[in-house]
């Protein structure tokens, strides 16, 4: 039972360092673009 739960720590371990690397490498960024939109300002 011991062995069992220690493959998971490690595995979950693994998997959390696999999951910053890719967050910090750059491919979860959205693509960017510029959008502009008329704004009509009702002041009185």
């Amino acid at each position: 039972m011991r062995r069992i739960i220690k493959l998971l720590f490690f595995f979950g371990v693994i998997g959390l360092i696999g999951l910053v690397g890719y967050g910090y490498s750059g491919l979860m960024q959205p693509q960017t673009r510029e959008i502009t939109r008329p704004v009509d300002l009702d002041v009185e």
